[in-house]
């Protein structure tokens, strides 16, 4: 099949890129020139374990291929994906100006039946703005149809979750469009969900909303684990288990950052109000999150008492593991509160530490892990890292001045860590 995903960020990459690993003809368009052209030498804007091989092997074999121009895309193609950005507003709504110029853009560039979809996560009713907006535009009046399908990617693991979908939603107002949805999706053997465009439009800030529940809920648990002696890990375990709850997103923290769950969060709180609904337990949700960082700045304050002129290195600055990302990231967050009170920082990240030093300044980045530690006070660990687990403990115990780790994901074992003579504080153990 013909495909044209506009917009190649996280989602419209990966999209495009495994739509043509799977033998479809995909022409990816952005706007952004620089990217573009970066993309055509087969460079990337993104980490994304591997995807950058993926998009090499597609554009040698002739079936990916990255414009500037939507027309092109447009002509080109029998299903038209939109996957631009959709940012938050002051008030936690949603900014939907790049979906419309895009709705336009494809209107006037129409000359035939075309199937739309919109890949970005936006708020319920917006695919009948979409159709509005290409009805309004298209002067060659010609018929299309506007489909949901929402994106289920998680960054660090994107790839695999596009190429082994859990379920595939296509929202639709017609039955027209969707034989040919299914047949683009065929080739990835999965569940496929068909549901009036409303539903799938939810669905998508349901699930994020539901997930970012969960790992406050856990982050909640973990205060009641430290003021009992218990082991938030084993309360997780324990209640993972259970077939109804399951064990994925129980892992306490520095609570959830990203592109994704705050702004989806924020979105749906928003979206409900306008519809009439105080969604008070997700408000809740968001108190739980921005406490957690509360308490795990407390815990640094509790134990190094003055912070101005304290050597503090951290580990991690990704949201988290495996990606470049550092949007709203807590590690980010964590640093500039702890420049806030005065301390200097050593930081290292695996993938991230290009992006983060055009917003994370004045701070020293260092490029292998094991030297964060070097003349500071007490090191933090931020991100969940699987390198981090390596770190050599031997060796960081002798650089600090004082062997004072403050473990955000919960990496290592207290008992161990102790046993090592670190003083060692975790989260909810």
């Amino acid at each position: 099949m013909k495909l044209t995903i506009i917009g190649t960020g996280y989602v419209g990459l990966v999209t495009g890129t495994c739509f043509a690993e799977v033998g479809h003809q995909v022409i990816c368009v952005d706007k952004d020139t620089a990217k573009v052209k970066l993309l055509q030498a087969r460079g990337m804007p993104i980490y994304e374990p591997g995807l950058e091989e993926l998009v090499q092997r597609n554009v040698a074999a002739g079936r990916l291929s990255f414009t500037n121009s939507t027309a092109e895309g447009v002509v080109k193609s029998d299903i038209i994906f939109i996957a631009v950005p959709t940012p938050p507003q002051p008030d936690g709504s949603v900014d939907l100006s790049f979906m419309e110029g895009v709705s336009r853009e494809i209107a006037q560039n129409m000359t035939g039946y075309k199937i739309v979809v919109d890949k970005s996560t936006v708020p319920v009713k917006t695919g009948d703005k979409v159709a509005e907006t290409i009805k309004r535009y298209c002067k060659a009046r010609v018929d299309f149809d506007v489909v949901s399908n929402p994106e289920f990617l998680r960054e660090g693991f994107a790839v695999d979750d596009f190429m082994k979908p859990d379920r595939v939603v296509i929202g639709v107002r017609s039955p027209r469009p969707v034989q040919a949805m299914k047949q683009a999706y065929e080739p990835f053997q999965a569940p496929v969900i068909v549901t009036d465009i409303n539903s799938a439009e939810l669905i998508k800030h349901a699930a994020n909303s539901f997930l970012a529940l969960k790992i406050s809920y856990i982050n909640a648990i973990s205060v009641i684990c430290e003021a009992t002696g218990a082991n938030v890990n084993e309360v997780a375990n324990g209640i993972g288990l259970d077939t109804r709850i399951g064990r994925r997103f129980l892992d306490a923290g520095l609570g959830f950052g990203g592109s994704c769950f705050p702004k989806d969060l924020s979105a749906f709180i928003k979206i409900s109000e306008q519809l009439g609904y105080d969604f008070r337990l997700l408000k809740e949700v968001q108190r739980i999150n921005a406490e957690q960082m509360d308490r795990f700045i407390k815990k640094i304050e509790e134990t190094l008492w003055v912070l101005k002129d304290k050597n503090i290195g951290v580990l991690g600055l990704a949201f988290k593991q495996n990606t470049d990302d550092v949007r709203l990231s807590p590690a980010i967050e964590l640093c500039e509160r702890l420049q806030r009170e005065g301390a200097q920082l050593r930081v290292h990240d695996p993938r991230a530490m290009s992006k983060a030093k055009a917003i994370l300044r004045d701070v020293t980045y260092v490029d292998d892990m094991n030297d964060v530690a070097q003349g500071c006070d007490a090191l933090v660990i931020a991100t969940e890292w699987p390198e981090f687990k390596k770190l050599d403990l031997e060796r960081v115990r002798k650089e600090l001045t004082h062997p004072i780790m403050f473990d955000g994901r919960n990496l290592f074992d207290p008992q161990e860590m102790e046993t090592l003579g670190f003083i060692y504080k975790s989260i909810g153990r």
